[in-house]
């Protein structure tokens, strides 16, 4: 079930209307019984998978907490990371390295072949896997305790709001959420609405119309070159973020409705100005997961230096692998891992080039050029990561540079939706800027009359209602 579609703009009531009629203490079976039925309205057969993340996580849960022997302890946790990692290789990762494997075998003329199997990506596998292994490797670390109610702790694994797409909460934040009596709170309602229509705005309006001119370039790159290639991975850029923070806003207006707060995906990451500044507003619960169980674990910043650049670049390759099983996204963590390398190891040179020539004394155009630097480089490595593969990667790459002389900028199929494109990208920008800079959101919830907030919100509405491109199309992160 898509966030985009009649069917949820159907069942989110319905279960709002539920949830708020039933007693506290039943909740968590019409959560629960409503988030499978979400997920199996994409493929029933997949929450078999679902199942059993939970009940073996559950289990060694509270093995792990009881017993007090290191190696049987040890022993669960690898249980668990076996079960959920070997599920996910399977279905994710088995192919993709099996090609990998036939092609060294083809160069070496070694007559053996891995078999293929053809199945479809579970929708969301990436997702609750690591938020259900972020639980009992917290439990292994004795950083906190079981859940004992399975209902509960089945409802923290596949929780509808973000069980396909995040954000991959902890079990210390959501969880004890579930043992709350919420309360209908028209203040807390409102806001909740807001953030979905506006997370509607970004996903239907500005992503979706995006993606018409991406595709058709992405997927024909022989055909584009020059400013078509440069205004197609612009258009990617804002695509991506819009479709993948568009889906963190609804899914977290959407908790946020029922009395549950889930933590903040997106912190308006084209405003960073370096690299580390863009994954602490990027992605913010897949970067922070990454932090605490990968490069925490490889020995982080507390080890000598070259390890510590080992850590940094290995936990983004790692990262870049967990997008999708294709090189390009191996390729696309291991540029993101270079970039942040270099900016570690070219800090004091930086610093002391900005004190000799005196460019920090321009402050406003300092920041503006860091900001500008960031996004540019973000930019190129968006490249890699919408490349179907990494032949059309580097052919889109190379005819980047070629002259398109006389072709069409304008790739829609109606002209208007090129304008569009532009202002609505500019206007989400506008509005950014003023929440980083100004605080317009706490400025709108305190000092606007409350007739205004729902003009707001209804022009708001009315735009994602007329210039939305309704078509049903998926999130793209859905496909990791």
């Amino acid at each position: 079930m898509l966030f985009n579609s009649l069917q949820f703009i159907v069942f989110f009531p319905i279960v709002v209307a539920a949830y708020f009629a039933l007693n506290a203490k039943y909740r968590w079976i019409l959560l629960l019984l409503a988030s499978y039925y979400f997920y199996m309205c994409w493929s029933y057969k997949y929450i078999v998978l679902i199942m059993i993340s939970t009940v073996v996580d559950y289990v060694a849960g509270i093995l792990m907490y009881k017993l007090e022997k290191q190696r049987a302890r040890k022993l669960l946790l690898l249980a668990s990371l076996t079960t959920n990692l070997g599920l996910l290789f399977f279905f994710k990762y088995f192919n993709f390295f099996g090609d990998s494997i036939n092609f060294v075998f083809e160069r070496f003329n070694i007559f053996a072949r891995v078999p293929a199997y053809e199945y479809l990506l579970p929708v969301g596998i990436s997702f609750y896997t690591f938020q259900t292994l972020s639980y009992t490797i917290d439990i292994y670390r004795r950083k906190q305790k079981p859940e004992y109610h399975f209902g509960r702790f089945a409802l923290f694994v596949s929780f509808f709001p973000q069980l396909v797409a995040g954000p991959i909460e902890r079990s210390v934040n959501l969880i004890p959420q579930f043992r709350q009596d919420f309360k209908f709170e028209y203040e807390r309602v409102k806001e909740g609405i807001l953030l979905m229509v506006w997370g509607f705005f970004k996903k239907v309006v500005i992503a979706d119309r995006l993606a018409e001119y991406v595709n058709l370039v992405y997927n024909n790159p022989a055909d584009f070159a020059g400013l078509q290639n440069v205004i197609a991975t612009f258009f990617f850029s804002f695509q991506i973020y819009c479709d993948f923070s568009g889906y963190s806003d609804i899914a977290i207006g959407s908790a946020l409705i029922m009395g549950y707060r889930l933590m903040t995906n997106f912190r308006r990451p084209y405003f960073a100005a370096s690299i580390g500044e863009f994954w602490h507003r990027w992605h913010i619960s897949l970067s922070t997961w990454f932090r605490d169980y990968v490069y925490i674990s490889l020995g982080g910043n507390r080890v000598v230096k070259w390890r510590y650049y080992y850590n940094l670049f290995i936990t983004f390759l790692v990262s870049g692998l967990w997008h999708g099983a294709e090189w390009t996204f191996v390729i696309w963590g291991a540029i993101h891992g270079f970039y942040m390398v270099s900016s570690i190891w070219t800090d004091k040179i930086r610093k002391s080039a900005n004190g000799w020539l005196g460019i920090s004394n321009y402050e406003g155009l300092y920041k503006f050029t860091q900001i500008f630097v960031t996004f540019i480089l973000v930019y190129f490595s968006w490249i890699f990561f919408r490349g179907n593969n990494l032949h059309d990667t580097l052919l889109i790459i190379k005819n980047t540079f070629n002259s398109a002389k006389g072709a069409p900028l304008n790739l829609f199929k109606f002209e208007v939706d090129f304008y569009i494109a532009f202002i609505s990208i500019g206007f989400l920008l506008v509005v950014e800027y003023l929440e980083e800079y100004k605080g317009l959101y706490q400025n709108l919830k305190l000092q606007v009359p409350r007739p205004w907030k729902w003009a707001i919100l209804t022009v708001l509405l009315l735009l994602v209602i007329v210039l939305g491109v309704w078509q049903g199309a998926d999130f793209l992160y859905f496909q990791f």
